[in-house]
C-alpha cells in the first residue's frame, strides 16, 4: 500500500514516476509553473533512486535540459542551461512506512494561532508543536508541506535551548503517523551536510535508502 501511495505522490508531484530507464528522465510538467505548497513556484525538482530518477522542469526547457544531460552535462549547471536563476541542490530524500514507536511530544494547533512562531505559520492548516505549558514558549515544531493528496513532506525546527532532548524525532514520528492515518506517505528532505537532520530522520523511522532530492534553490 505504501508503495502505491509513494508512486501516486511522485507521479503527481513530478509529472511521472518512475523514469523510462537508467539515469535521469526529464519531464516537462505544467506543475513547475504553478504555485506550490508555499505559494512559490518551484521550477526544477527531481527524485532519484540508486538506479534512476525523474527531473521535473517547465515544458519550455525540457528539451534543452534533456539534451544537456544526454550529452553528459553536469546537472549542477542545469540552472544556467534552463535559464533559471538559482543554485543546484542535491539532498537526501526519505520516506517512511513505519514511523518509530516513540511517545508523542506535541499537540496539533491551527497554524494561524497567535502563539505559533512565524516560520510555522507559512505551512497553513495545523502544525505540531511542543510547548512549555508554564511559559508558553515553543520548544519545537513540525510543519507539513502538502505537495499533493498523496504525499506530505515534514519539516522540523527545535529551539536551541531545547535541543538534545529528543523532541524533534518524537515530533517527526508523531506527525508521520498522522500522515499515514490520513492515507498519504510522509517524506523528509535534508541537505547531505546536515548531520543533525539526518539523525532526527533516522531515529524517527525515515531510513536513508540512497534516494536523492534534486532542485534549483532560487
Amino acid at each position: 500500500m505504501i508503495d502505491d501511495r509513494l508512486t501516486a505522490h511522485l507521479s503527481t508531484w513530478l509529472g511521472r514516476w518512475p523514469g523510462t530507464g537508467a539515469g535521469l528522465t526529464v519531464v516537462g510538467s505544467p506543475a513547475r509553473e504553478e504555485p506550490a505548497w508555499d505559494g512559490g513556484v518551484h521550477r526544477v525538482i527531481g527524485v532519484t533512486t540508486p538506479g534512476s530518477g525523474v527531473l521535473s522542469v517547465p515544458p519550455a526547457v525540457a528539451t534543452a535540459v534533456a539534451a544537456w544531460l544526454d550529452g553528459g552535462g553536469d546537472p549542477v549547471r542545469i540552472p544556467g542551461v534552463a535559464g533559471l536563476p538559482g543554485s543546484w541542490f542535491d539532498g537526501v530524500f526519505r520516506w517512511s512506512d513505519r514511523p518509530a514507536p516513540l511517545p508523542d511530544a506535541g499537540e496539533w494547533i491551527a497554524a494561524e494561532h497567535p502563539s505559533v512562531p512565524p516560520w510555522l505559520r507559512l505551512f497553513g492548516g495545523e502544525v505540531l508543536v511542543a510547548v512549555d505549558h508554564g511559559t508558553g514558549e515553543h520548544f519545537a515544531g513540525v510543519g507539513i508541506k502538502k505537495h499533493d493528496s498523496h504525499g506530505r513532506e515534514l519539516a522540523v525546527v527545535t529551539a536551541e535551548a531545547a535541543r538534545g532532548r529528543g523532541l524533534a524525532r518524537r515530533l517527526v514520528a508523531q506527525a508521520a503517523r498522522r500522515v499515514l492515518d490520513e492515507g498519504a506517505v510522509p517524506t523528509y528532505v535534508h541537505a547531505r551536510s546536515n548531520g543533525a537532520s539526518a539523525s532526527v530522520a533516522a531515529a524517527a523511522g525515515f531510513p536513508d535508502r540512497g534516494w536523492s532530492f534534486l532542485g534549483v534553490d532560487a
